[in-house]
């Protein structure tokens, strides 16, 4: 079994703030008095990632994902519980936890602003200590993966969004990370770099067995990259698991859209409506729509109790998509059945 490359146990992250009151009499009362406000970011989160792994942590704006990010690369320093990654404490150990980890901030970027692209690189190489036959091993395979030639002698300023994020992927890769983290990191790119970024990332994980940690809010990006997926909430770790998993267990609702082949008559339609107990039956346009459990009824059995009413035309299964079970769990706060 592979070895465990982060551990987290009972991590907590809190942040205190003084607390404003508005207007002046406020003001006045602030300078003699200050409340203090605790925000709990993250909340007794445990979890343990062996080498190789691709695991997607999801969860709504204000989470805990990017605070435990930060935790893990070390900038900054949990309340209480422990945080390894690779045997180090990152924020104990800032220096030798930077030189195994990879860090990609979809909003932020590592490069410099004024320099192109090709000599921020080669500044890089000389920070991390690469050598030249690993530096140039590297370039070439992100050429193959990435394809920076078209832009590496430009300034980084001059980049588009897609191009400077697949500039700062090979930054944080160039040291060959054991680790790596990507917080956003397709935000805002059109399908074509995407799916650049999402096979790269791919390539780097079979090719140097490398640990990717990724934080996204397109659902694509997890069912693309990742097996696992663990699920934050209000700073507390509510779901872990195999996608897999998480489809079976909470994604057994399914519909069946059907296309008539004549319109149904009154009688039929109370058929339809009547259909069964732990069904429901939706009337459409030129068809209907039957949603059910798939805990309680198979699909054969639906569509055999349809055709025995009257003749169809076509038939669309629809699974419950990883998007309606994520959004369910956003919107209650909390982990409930779809």
């Amino acid at each position: 079994m592979s070895e465990n490359v982060i551990e987290l146990s009972n991590v907590s992250k809190q942040f205190v703030s003084t607390k404003h009151e508005p207007g002046w009499r406020g003001a006045v009362k602030g300078l003699f008095t200050k409340e203090k406000v605790t925000k709990t970011a993250v909340d007794d989160v445990s979890l343990a990632i062996q080498k190789g792994e691709i695991v997607g942590y999801i969860g709504s704006n204000g989470a805990g994902k990017s605070t435990t990010i930060k935790m893990m690369s070390g900038i900054l320093t949990p309340t209480s519980g422990n945080c390894l990654v690779n045997g180090l404490e990152p924020y104990r150990n800032r220096k030798k936890n930077a030189k195994n980890i990879g860090v990609v901030f979809g909003q932020r970027t590592q490069l410099w602003w004024d320099l192109p692209l090709s000599e921020t690189y080669t500044v890089l190489k000389e920070i991390y200590d690469v050598s030249d036959d690993d530096y140039q091993e590297r370039m070439n395979f992100f050429e193959e993966v990435l394809g920076l030639q078209e832009f590496i002698h430009s300034t980084v300023r001059t980049l588009s969004l897609g191009q400077r994020m697949r500039a700062d992927l090979a930054a944080a890769l160039l040291h060959n990370p054991k680790v790596l983290f990507l917080d956003e990191p397709t935000i805002g790119l059109d399908v074509v770099v995407k799916d650049k970024i999402r096979q790269a990332i791919r390539e780097i994980n079979e090719k140097y067995q490398t640990t990717v940690l990724l934080t996204t809010h397109d659902l694509n990006d997890i069912e693309q990259l990742c097996r696992r997926i663990i699920i934050i909430d209000a700073g507390k770790k509510i779901y872990d698991s195999t996608l897999e998993q998480l489809k079976k267990d909470h994604g057994y609702r399914c519909s069946i859209l059907f296309e008539w082949k004549e319109l149904p008559d009154q009688t039929q339609l109370e058929l339809l409506r009547n259909l069964h107990e732990k069904a429901v039956f939706e009337e459409l346009e030129k068809g209907g729509k039957v949603t059910f459990s798939k805990h309680e009824l198979t699909v054969a059995e639906v569509i055999a109790a349809v055709m025995g009413i009257l003749e169809v035309k076509d038939i669309q299964i629809k699974e419950t998509e990883l998007t309606d079970i994520v959004k369910n769990i956003y919107q209650k706060g909390t982990w409930q059945s779809v």
